[in-house]
């Protein structure tokens, strides 16, 4: 496919015969000379065997991501994995929900690209400058497979600019006319790709929701962080007494709002305020035996950690101290950089702190179209646990 090959220094091909996708610059004892950045080139053991295909990047710490392993044309894997992320979601998710991850990066064999199904919307969100220079195949691909009536793009992330990308949001087929409205689980709910977070939903928490569903009935719930509200309308479905939303964007409220409507919910036991999280959790008395935290990423880059786990023990020390006996926490983080040890000693200081007695009742059920890569344990970032407070 290329007369271009990157030659692995000696001893330094293991993590690739371990079908590990990424390449760091380290491992590298000769870059191809001739070969732009974002181009596709051979991965070559020292002694000369073709190990796979990767497309490179040498203003990167991780100079090159595997596209294919073995003698297989890299084109050839980019489509072959492209139709079998297709395959796999038609197969487990597409009779429940019109709303799924399509692709999910080193999870299906993709790095740099993730693609989301919204109804007849597909939204694509591209990382690298490799998967920059790949993406029309991959859009010939996804054209062929979804057929969607609106082919969006939001590729806005610190990833692309460290790989040299400029931010690209936009239509690139169709037109947007508002939020679409998706179905999961015969619950409808508001998506704003355009201005929402992400792609506009937080597809990884289906299995979660449902959960939330089955653990609501007769209970006063509290969903900090509360984006778009999927958690409070899964809490009225399921039989909540009372729901409250709490967010700083009074925008993504106004979707929770509308979603409880559509869904037919009794809009005088759901509430919503914009507010900090952390600010509420601090008023004296809170009248819930429920509290659902799901915030945004505390640790956006290695050097927060720190901050983010103080962050982490602030907000859960305080639901632990405003639960009654009996209450339920249900906590997250999806910050990469805080693993799901570090998130339970944590939440283990938290309630130290807090002076309660804290059982483990469930962890984070991940969704199946957000599949991790056995090969690839760094793509594990959402994590959480269902927590009796006694």
């Amino acid at each position: 496919m290329t007369e271009f090959a990157l030659v692995l220094g000696k001893g330094k091909d293991k993590a690739v015969r371990n079908r590990h996708p990424w390449i760091f610059s380290g491992a590298v004892a000769r870059t191809p000379a001739g070969l732009e950045d974002g181009g596709l080139a051979e991965v070559r053991s020292e002694d000369g065997e073709i190990l796979g295909h990767a497309y490179v990047n040498r203003r990167c710490s991780i100079l090159a991501r595997m596209v294919s392993f073995g003698a297989e044309p890299p084109l050839d894997a980019l489509r072959r994995n492209l139709d079998g992320a297709w395959a796999l979601r038609s197969g487990l998710v597409a009779g429940t929900s019109d709303a799924f991850r399509v692709v999910h990066g080193e999870g299906d064999g993709l790095p740099g690209l993730v693609v989301d199904k919204y109804a007849d919307v597909c939204v694509i969100q591209v990382t690298t400058l490799g998967m920059e220079r790949l993406k029309p195949v991959v859009l010939e691909r996804l054209r062929g497979l979804l057929k969607p009536r609106v082919l969006y793009e939001k590729s806005s992330s610190p990833a692309r600019r460290e790989e040299g990308l400029a931010d690209a949001e936009g239509a690139l087929e169709g037109t947007l006319d508002g939020p679409v409205e998706i179905v999961e689980n015969g619950r409808r709910f508001l998506v704003d790709i355009e201005r929402g977070q992400k792609t506009g939903f937080f597809l990884d928490q289906r299995e979660m929701r449902e959960l939330v569903v089955r653990l609501s009935p007769g209970r006063r719930v509290l969903n900090a962080f509360s984006y778009t509200g999927g958690f409070s309308v899964c809490a009225l479905a399921g039989g909540a007494l009372r729901v409250d939303a709490v967010d700083t964007s009074e925008a993504a409220l106004a979707l929770a709002r509308r979603s409880v409507r559509l869904n037919g919910l009794e809009e005088s036991k759901a509430g919503f305020e914009a507010a900090d999280v952390f600010g509420v959790l601090r008023r004296k008395t809170l009248d819930y035996d429920f509290i659902i935290l799901d915030p945004p990423a505390f640790a956006k880059k290695k050097t927060d950690v720190v901050p983010a786990c103080r962050g982490y023990k602030d907000i859960n020390r305080l639901a632990m101290l405003r639960l009654p006996p009996g209450g339920l926490l249900l906590t997250f983080s999806c910050s990469h950089f805080v693993d799901e040890a570090l998130f339970r000693r944590v939440l283990f200081q938290a309630a130290r702190e807090a002076d309660r007695t804290v059982r483990i009742l469930q962890k984070h059920r991940m969704a199946f179209d957000h599949p991790l890569n056995v090969y690839h344990p760094e793509s594990e970032y959402l994590k959480g646990f269902l927590l009796h407070v006694a």
